[in-house]
């Protein structure tokens, strides 16, 4: 199995989280695509942090695509940091080929995760583009340590099979939506106390 895992705090899920789980089973050539809806990103304020469980219903709702599965499963095992999550991943299904999948927003300050150079060397990493982050992306810190092991991205589709460290840089359909702007335009129409 070839499955990519798209972590994230998913406050709210949107299209544009679906847009890019499903470009990624398509050019990662993938099996399936497991989004990990976070317990809470330690680099985020949680100040507006819906529910585990109303974040897990929602983007379950949102996904209409058979190969894609939504959990919540790093809050039962207390997991904080994607180390740990993917760590135990690849134990826990040693014969699976696993791809981590973030979007460019997050390369730029992928320096500042625990353990990232740790993730790196985990598992090969897909980042897809998002409006407004390219420039500052490929040329953010964890992308210029990490710029020899990228991959062109005609041979995105051999990723899975890639020893990492490994990593390519997505372009294609994008959104302008972000979970941010939903919380705002949500806050903006509710009436006030």
């Amino acid at each position: 199995m070839r499955i990519g895992l798209f972590g994230g705090s998913f406050n709210p899920a949107h299209e544009g989280h679906l847009l890019v789980a499903r470009q990624c089973l398509t050019r990662l050539a993938l099996d399936a695509v497991w989004l990990l809806v976070s317990p809470g990103n330690p680099l985020k304020d949680h100040a507006e942090l819906a529910p585990l469980d109303q974040r897990v219903a929602a983007t379950r709702r949102l996904m209409d695509d058979p190969r894609i599965e939504v959990t919540g499963f790093e809050a039962a095992h207390g997991f904080h940091y994607t180390y740990d999550t993917l760590s135990f991943l690849r134990q826990a299904f040693p014969a699976t080929r696993f791809v981590w999948i973030m979007g460019a927003d997050n390369l730029v300050r992928f320096h500042e995760w625990e353990r990232w150079r740790d993730i790196a060397e985990l598992m090969p990493m897909a980042v897809y583009v998002r409006p407004g982050s390219a420039l500052r992306a490929i040329s953010s810190t964890a992308a210029t340590a990490l710029r020899r092991y990228r991959i062109p991205e005609a041979a995105a589709e051999t990723i899975a099979g890639r020893e990492p460290p490994a990593w390519v840089y997505l372009h294609g359909m994008t959104s302008k939506q972000s979970s941010s702007a939903v919380r705002a335009r949500r806050r903006a129409a509710s009436p006030s106390a």
